[in-house]
């Protein structure tokens, strides 16, 4: 047990001189131990290798000892008495701002402790220093100006202070923001979640230690932070649990079984866990480094002689020595971490000369970017195969493609039409879904999925309701004119007009959104390229720098589309103006031929130009006192006069009412027959004119679609207004099928589809290359850019330089091993 309390023996104060004859013949000493050489290598290699990984931001799995806890669990103390020295860092409270990377560095030279700060984002050390007062304001004055620069309460970028000093051991230790309950005044209240989330992607890592310290007061059992240390490691198999202010639970023990049961800690952190019990001086008076190293080896054997001497049977040594002292847990760190040094040497050593040659490889890019910007022909080559192959995983998209994966690039047509900005279809009041319309397609999918979703739109639109005054305007105006097809004529007339005010906005809209669906096809083709040249391994240019270029593609791309919208806008706008043209036959084309609309059609030629229809909605049973020629009702709407030589003439009215039987009025009208008496070959031949009219099966128009009947009463019911809509509503359905099956699905294809495949590439490349050389190199040398390069470059060559410093230190590791 003598050799185990070694490391408990008080330093005494000895003359300068005698100081630096034991620090001489020490560091003579070790220089000829090659077990000690080799460590102190292998520690030197790692902690320059984290400077280098701080500094350019490598995720390096470098061994490393990170300290959690609470905020007043003694973490800042723990680290001034590792280092030897105070340099009132509980004052800054670092802890609760920025992680610090402590590299302590046992250098027998230095009798006093130097302290140097890496300077931000770079791997060069600053000039050393030594007075505590200026570490500690050099702490707090970096951790402000990055909050400040930041606007955060916290910050997870860490400061790094390398240490030598002849009283530390060789250990590194990342000190983290203290767990907290609630946030200090004029913080921020996410505070304390901003600090558990830091600290827990700090320890995460699987290659670090983590350092869990809790005061000896809290039982395991109300530990505050404990579960937060088992979601991050729940094994406890990378975690060094520590009780840190021992002395204040030493008056509770009384008798050994006491002590051995709270030593061992089980039922809470499992069999193969045994915490270390620290206790270190309260005394924050200022004292001399020696004193203050004395007070610490003076509090651990304080400690061991109460548990001996102070408790009935005192404690079980064998078990648990080894676990209690500050001294006994710095000799375990300082092992341990050189223990997993050793280990990761090899697999680190691999990873350094993967990441050199990743260097190498950024360096040689950068070389011929800054190359290509005095090589225009060289550069244009590489812009037009780039833009070629682009332009042709377009075509191969378009024509059907699964890779990339649907799942993750395409969209479903409720994402289309809140992405593209376009919701509903206008003038249509349902909810459009075509088929397929919840999976995620892009390309020539995705482009038949909008025209089968226009289809549906176009045909829930009906020819909407006319007004009387309307009919009547259009009516009118041409049984002023003459001729003998007023009827289907303002029947046509108003379905042209509503075929022009309703079906235009969705030709429009199909437009825009089949523009959005090629639009989006850019971003898929560049992934597309990415994979492919990664699975080929192409040697092809590396174009991915040039933004100014890459934007130029995007735009020449994104007008392309636009323009192929206009045009069609343009065409399927032209189909519309000719289907509803007054010369186009759309409106009179009919399947049927013969038939009961042939009739009809002969019931239009066979109208007189000299009637007026009544469109006004009367009642039947309202005198009609404004009317002329209604004949008496004692004639039974006919006035007989006798002429000269006994001819009998009837009298038609020539403003018939829509209230009064059509076949009189409307089917069965006559002029006035001279010579032919009431039962003459006249009167025969005018009735059986008559009742061949009457026999016509009339027609009604439900819902677009032609119905027929027999209904004998179904014309004495109907009013020329309600002709004209029923008319208007078969023209206005015949305009539309015409429209959308045999102009516009065709126009839509031809007019976005073949473009793409077939110019794309050509209109790319005469807006891209078709231009002289300094307007064709403003995509690739932006003002400034040459700067940025040789910028880049340098970084690179000065990362290159430390890497491969590390490697050929860790080769040199890797043979002592």
């Amino acid at each position: 047990m003598a050799n185990s309390n070694t490391h408990l023996t008080t330093p005494t104060k000895t003359p300068s001189s005698r100081r630096n004859q034991q620090s001489q013949s020490k560091m003579q000493s070790q220089s000829k131990d090659p077990v000690n050489a080799e460590t102190r290598s292998r520690f030197e290699a790692y902690n320059r290798l984290q400077a280098a990984a701080v500094a350019f931001g490598e995720k390096l799995p470098i061994p490393e000892i990170v300290a959690i806890g609470g905020q007043s669990d003694g973490k800042s103390s723990l680290l001034e008495a590792l280092l030897g020295f105070r340099f009132n860092v509980r004052e800054v409270e670092m802890g609760t701002r920025r992680p610090l990377i402590l590299q302590m560095v046992n250098d027998l030279s230095a009798l006093e402790p130097r302290c140097r700060f890496q300077d931000e984002d770079s791997e060069e050390y600053g000039s050393p220093i030594v007075s505590a007062t200026a570490v500690a304001d050099v702490i707090r004055s970096r951790t402000e100006a990055l909050l400040k620069k930041t606007k955060t309460a916290v910050s997870p970028k860490p400061i790094v202070m390398r240490a030598e000093y002849a009283h530390c051991p060789n250990l590194t230790i990342i000190d983290t923001p203290g767990f907290v309950l609630k946030a200090k005044k004029g913080e921020p209240e996410t505070t304390p979640d901003e600090i558990l989330s830091m600290v827990k992607s700090l320890a995460s890592p699987p290659h670090r230690i983590l350092l869990f310290l809790q005061q000896s007061s809290v039982e395991w059992c109300s530990s505050l932070w404990l579960d937060a240390v088992r979601e991050i490691d729940s094994s406890f198999r990378r975690t060094i649990v520590v009780v840190s202010k021992f002395d204040n639970r030493l008056k509770e023990f009384s008798d050994r079984s006491e002590v051995d049961r709270y030593l061992s800690a089980s039922g809470y952190l499992g069999e193969s866990t045994r915490p270390y019990f620290v206790a270190l001086p309260k005394d924050r008076s200022t004292v001399s480094n020696d004193e203050f190293r004395r007070q610490i080896s003076q509090v651990d054997t304080e400690v061991i002689k109460h548990l001996r001497e102070g408790v009935q049977g005192g404690f079980d040594e064998e078990k648990f020595r080894s676990y209690i002292g500050f001294g006994s847990l710095r000799d375990f760190l300082e092992s341990e971490l050189q223990k997993r040094y050793k280990e990761a040497a090899p697999a680190t050593l691999a990873l350094l000369e993967q990441r050199c040659s990743e260097v190498t490889d950024d360096m040689l890019r950068v070389d011929m970017k800054i190359q290509a910007t005095s090589d225009v022909a060289h550069l244009r080559k590489a812009a037009m195969l780039y833009t070629a192959s682009i332009s042709n995983h377009v075509g191969a998209l378009i024509d059907g493609a699964a890779n990339p994966a649907p799942e993750q690039w395409g969209k479903s047509t409720e994402e289309e039409r809140s992405e593209s900005g376009i919701g509903s279809w206008p003038g249509v009041s349902m909810d459009i879904k075509p088929p397929n319309a919840v999976l995620k397609l892009y390309g020539g999918a995705a482009f038949e999925r909008v025209i089968h979703e226009f289809r549906c739109a176009a045909y829930s639109i009906e020819c909407p309701p006319v007004s009387r005054e309307k009919v009547a305007n259009i009516l009118l105006a041409h049984a002023g004119r003459g001729g003998g097809r007023g009827v289907t004529e303002a029947s046509a007339e108003i379905a042209r007009t509503a075929a022009r005010s309703w079906l235009a906005p969705l030709l429009d809209t199909a437009c825009d959104r089949l523009s959005f669906v090629l639009g989006s096809l850019f971003e898929i083709a560049l992934e597309r390229n990415l994979n492919q040249n990664a699975e080929y391994e192409k040697k092809t240019e590396n174009m991915d720098g040039y933004v100014g270029f890459h934007a130029a593609v995007r735009n020449c791309y994104s007008r392309f589309v636009k323009n192929l919208a206009k045009q069609c806008k343009q065409l399927v706008r032209h189909h519309l103006d000719s289907v509803t043209s007054p010369y186009s036959m759309a409106c009179y084309e009919n399947d049927y031929q013969g038939g009961a609309f042939g009739s009809y059609n002969r019931f239009n030629q066979a109208s007189s130009n000299s009637f007026c229809f009544e469109l006004s909605d009367t009642s039947r049973d309202e005198p009609m006192k404004d009317q002329e020629n209604i004949p008496p009702e004692k004639n039974n709407g006919q006035e007989t006069t006798l002429g000269k030589g006994g001819e009998t003439h009837i009298t038609v009215p020539e403003t018939p009412s829509p209230d009064q039987p059509c076949e009189v009025y409307v089917y069965g009208l006559v002029k006035k027959e001279i010579g032919n008496g009431p039962g003459g070959v006249g009167a025969r031949k005018r009735m059986a004119r008559m009742a061949g009219i009457r026999n016509i099966d009339p027609f009604r128009v439900q819902n677009g679609g032609l119905m027929f009947g027999n209904a004998d009463n179904g014309m004495k019911s109907s009013s020329a207004y309600s002709e004209i809509c029923s008319s208007a509503a078969q023209h206005f359905a015949r305009i539309r099928e015409v429209l959308v099956e045999r102009s516009v699905t065709s126009t839509l294809n031809s007019g976005f589809l073949t473009p793409c495949r077939d110019r794309l590439v050509v209109a790319l490349g005469l807006d891209l290359f078709a231009v002289n050389d300094e307007k064709f190199m403003d995509m690739f040398v932006a003002p400034g850019a040459i700067d940025v390069l040789q910028n880049e470059r340098q970084q690179l060559q000065k990362r290159q330089k430390i890497l491969q410093s590390c490697l050929t230190e860790f080769k040199t590791v890797a043979r002592s091993l």
